[in-house]
């Protein structure tokens, strides 16, 4: 059986902005990772640590300041020619977090869900573009007589859906889900969640889902990064970071998310990290292996700390 390649391969990003001339914000610092086809690579963190803005530049919304960002191949990180610019809009979508400022009020649905297909020309007639359209309402489940609507008919959850039906209609080979339930009610994020693993499983398409409900990425994800201040500091299969969590803000992550069992969550102990306080300087570590897919951006004084810490105090 031959290797299977990444789709995606993003190595050495850096997204810097420079809102004056004194003062740069370096929202992704020199992050490296890759997600292989069919699998759901999960982004996490506090807000403000460059999760967004990552989905964003590789989708070349932004231009990065630095690094290579590769996809099926394709170098996608500099000036593309108009060949791969159009591969990498067709094969590679998003979905936003705002179901309701991403939608065109003035649009019905079914134009908002064929403008892919429309910029492209993927279908021959009429007929063959509302057939795509109708296709895609009834697999993220609402129906066909949905598609003569406009949005402000629509709940949130429904919203979602027709972003969802949007980005697959292009049969792309990546989507990149930023922050795609946070905006939704809890009962509505299991529906779209659900849907998405659906589609999943009928596509094999690629998810870069970014979060930062830890307890929905958990579920969702093969593998997880966890992103903070610009840095990747850990990432591996989701059972090794739930398992065994070994960076100081990862554990703290972990630690509040809260547990169904009152009598457990009574004895829940939070813990708290301020990189500030912590005396840990992310540009001095490397990304170190500890075991299987499991990596820690550490020193090797931090990683050999860090694991007798969590030997002797598991979560």
């Amino acid at each position: 059986m031959e290797q299977q390649q990444p789709i995606l391969e993003v190595k050495n990003l850096k997204q810097y902005f420079q809102p004056s001339r004194k003062f740069t914000v370096k929202a992704v610092d020199d992050i490296d990772f890759y997600i292989m086809p069919g699998e759901t690579y999960g982004l996490v963190g506090e807000s403000g640590s460059g999760k967004s803005t990552t989905g964003r530049s590789i989708i070349r919304l932004y231009d990065p300041t630095a690094g290579e960002i590769k996809f099926c191949g394709k170098d996608i990180s500099k000036k593309m020619d108009k060949k791969t610019k159009e591969f990498l809009h067709q094969n590679m979508q998003m979905i936003f977090q705002d179901p309701g400022a991403c939608l065109n009020p003035r649009e019905k649905v079914l134009d908002i869900i064929a403008e892919g297909i429309d910029i492209h020309h993927l279908y021959k007639n009429e007929e063959e573009r509302r057939q795509k359209v109708y296709d895609m309402l009834t697999l993220v489940g609402l129906s066909p007589e949905h598609a003569n609507r406009y949005p402000h008919q629509f709940s949130g959850g429904q919203r979602q859906r027709i972003g969802i039906a949007r980005a697959l209609i292009m049969n792309p080979q990546l989507i990149i889900a930023d922050e795609a339930i946070s905006a939704l009610d809890v009962s509505i994020q299991a529906q779209v969640v659900n849907l998405m693993k659906k589609i999943q499983k009928q596509t094999n398409t690629a998810f870069l889902f970014i979060a930062h409900d830890l307890s929905m990425v958990k579920y969702i994800s093969d593998r997880i990064g966890v992103m903070h201040l610009g840095n990747i500091v850990e990432t591996g299969t989701t059972e090794e970071i739930f398992k065994n969590p070994i960076h100081p803000y990862t554990r703290s992550l972990l630690s509040a998310i809260p547990e169904p069992n009152p009598v457990v969550e009574k004895e829940r102990i939070s813990l708290t990290y301020d990189y500030k306080t912590s005396g840990i300087d992310y540009t001095k570590g490397i990304t170190r292996h500890v075991d299987g897919d499991h990596y820690v951006l550490a020193t090797e004084e931090e990683l050999e700390r860090w694991i007798k810490e969590a030997e002797e105090n598991p979560l």
